[in-house]
């Protein structure tokens, strides 16, 4: 049975504070056989893109009772990629298919649950775009905002962390819907591009903003009727006093948070209820069933060019840690993508 390499990204142990290249190792000892164990129903692939993304820094801690389970210290790191079949022992995959879902931060992945694959139907549009656009963030975007914030026309739009992978989509969905939106973002250059490549009406860079009630109170006159809630923390704090009566927070993400040994108290809770806010979290796994329809509306807003997608992508399994390490510091811009094998 013929055997080769397989560069992988080892998760060293679990980790304290932020994140550092150094939690993770990468190796080139390994090696892979090219063929499937006789009556596996599994599939062997081949890895081309892999995808960094902030609820990864939670595996790194060990956690109980958590809805993803935690890295396992001493083997590859796991996470969402675009793959290709090389071979198949299930039926409703054969070789050279491609397929997003869970794989290994390694050249080569063994799935022994390929059900929880998506077969990539669409070739016609970037490959890296299932990592996010048309993947897990794009799937989250979607049911955050329509399902969660049920938006309608006119209605005042409010997204954090908003050049992201899950916020640069909101705020398109929220304009098509015929929103006002404005959203934040850590530098100069990224509330540029929310101002000029994403469409939002305004945008601000947190970072410069020392009383964020007050700037949410200039950007938001009248209130906020939808908050995307990506960070948590001060931003949370703020946003509770600016919300509208019958406003709805989706909770996505609170990426303020995950590096902290303890993570801070809100306070200005009580404008839940005095304004009769709907707040919601949720984890987009247990929404896969839409994912059909998704696709349905978003394919043709990219063909027709009425939405668009920045990634950043770096080459290489070696630069895969960098990448990882850099989400939590804003060091990317839009979705981060590693490179592992072009198709």
């Amino acid at each position: 049975m013929e055997e080769v390499r397989n560069q992988q990204v080892i998760f060293k142990d679990y980790v304290n504070g932020f994140p550092k290249e150094s939690d993770m190792s990468l190796t080139t000892s390994a090696t892979v056989p090219l063929q499937l164990p006789q009556g596996s129903n599994g599939v062997l692939l081949k890895n081309l893109y892999l995808s960094c993304d902030p609820y990864m820094r939670g595996r790194m801690t060990k956690t109980e009772g958590s809805y993803v389970a935690s890295f396992t210290p001493g083997s590859p790191i796991t996470g969402y990629g675009v793959a290709k079949v090389v071979e198949s022992g299930h039926s409703s995959l054969k070789k050279g298919d491609l397929v997003w879902g869970f794989t290994g931060w390694q050249e080569y992945s063994i799935i022994t649950a390929p059900e929880t694959l998506f077969k990539i139907q669409h070739t016609d549009v970037p490959l890296s775009y299932y990592t996010g656009i048309l993947g897990m963030p794009g799937m989250t975007a979607y049911y955050g905002f329509y399902e969660i914030g049920a938006p309608k026309k006119g209605e005042y739009v409010f997204v954090s962390a908003a050049s992201g992978a899950v916020g640069q989509l909101v705020g398109q969905f929220a304009k098509l819907t015929g929103c006002y939106v404005v959203g934040t973002a850590g530098t100069k250059e990224k509330v540029e591009l929310l101002k000029t490549k994403f469409g939002f009406d305004e945008a601000f860079n947190y970072k410069e903003e020392p009383n964020l009630d007050a700037t949410l109170k200039r950007y938001f006159p009248e209130g906020i009727d939808i908050y995307f809630e990506n960070v948590g923390g001060k931003m949370l704090e703020a946003v509770l006093l600016n919300m509208r009566v019958n406003g709805r927070i989706s909770v996505c993400g609170m990426i303020s948070q995950y590096n902290l040994n303890q993570e801070e108290g809100v306070r200005n809770l009580s404008s839940i209820i005095m304004k009769r806010l709907l707040v919601k979290g949720f984890i987009v796994t247990d929404h896969y069933n839409l994912y059909p329809k998704y696709i349905e509306m978003v394919i043709p807003l990219i063909k027709e060019g009425k939405i668009c997608y920045i990634e950043d992508v770096v080459e290489g399994l070696e630069s895969a840690p960098k990448a990882l390490v850099g989400i939590f510091s804003g060091k990317n811009v839009g979705k981060q993508v590693v490179v592992v094998a072009r198709e």
